[in-house]
């Protein structure tokens, strides 16, 4: 499927949640909440879930890109959703664990997935929408995007989101956004190493697709085994890393698009991948 491409979608009463489009082997989802500002209710991260789960099993798809419709990229959790809960019996502390641990497994499966995720962000990008931006493996920003974790205002830190920035700023500015919750311009989130481009406003899902682009002219064998092994090792004391990620070294160099690879090198001709 080329550019544009015919939109798988996910409904809720005949409102699409969440749509795709195809760029060659790059697919887009794109958020179609713009009226809740995208905010990620149990509904619309079920449909993110069957998204992900579907296009990590695609051969055709080399990358995946997160954008959205309207003035925010992802206001985090619907706290009206939320709110609403507060009537059920138990007080809703049985549909905010669910929704937690929906969202922790959409998160934790982008993580996972073969394919790299690259966040295209225009607007505002909060609580845990900026956490989705801090999960995907790359992110580019329009010049007037917006980030921060601000649940410390309304009486509610932002824990999980916590989790993956941490993981991707450095702890002093990490504790800076979660304490103080205030808004960080693309730029300032570019030095922060949230996001790694910044483009002009409007261009972010160019950008984001010409990053795509890039990655599925790789090995997808070379590009899924160094993924799982960046995760797998980031966790690791420094000595453990090591020994794991000769070991990835050495089942990389015995795969065919290494010696494919190192051989067109030699030869001075453009790789033939051979994929899996």
């Amino acid at each position: 499927m080329q550019d544009g491409g015919t939109p798988q979608v996910t409904t809720k009463d005949g409102a699409s949640l969440v749509s795709e489009a195809r760029h060659d082997a790059v697919a887009v989802l794109t958020f179609m909440r713009s009226e809740a500002r995208n905010s990620l209710s149990l509904d619309m991260l079920t449909a993110l879930q069957s998204a992900i789960d579907r296009l990590s099993g695609e051969r055709d798809v080399s990358a995946v890109v997160l954008a959205a419709t309207g003035p925010a990229f992802c206001a985090g959790h619907d706290l009206k959703e939320l709110t609403a809960h507060r009537r059920d019996e138990d007080g809703g502390r049985g549909f905010y664990a669910l929704t937690m641990m929906r969202c922790a497994s959409v998160m934790t499966s982008i993580m996972r997935s073969p394919k790299p995720f690259i966040a295209a962000v225009e607007g505002v990008a909060t609580a845990a929408g900026c956490q989705l931006v801090a999960t995907c493996d790359l992110a580019v920003a329009g010049a007037a995007a917006k980030f921060a974790t601000p649940g410390v205002d309304i009486g509610l830190f932002c824990s999980t989101p916590m989790v993956a920035l941490s993981r991707n700023v450095p702890r002093k500015r990490a504790m800076e956004m979660l304490l103080l919750g205030e808004m960080l311009g693309a730029n300032e989130a570019a030095d922060y190493g949230l996001v790694n481009r910044v483009v002009a406003e409007g261009e972010a899902l160019g950008a984001a697709i010409e990053l795509g682009r890039v990655i599925a002219s790789k090995s997808p064998a070379t590009i899924r085994i160094g993924k799982e092994a960046f995760y797998a090792q980031i966790e690791k004391p420094v000595a453990d890393a090591y020994a794991y990620a000769s070991e990835v070294m050495v089942r990389n160099m015995m795969h065919r698009d290494a010696e494919e690879g190192i051989g067109a090198f030699i030869d001075k001709r453009p790789p033939a991948w051979k994929g899996d």
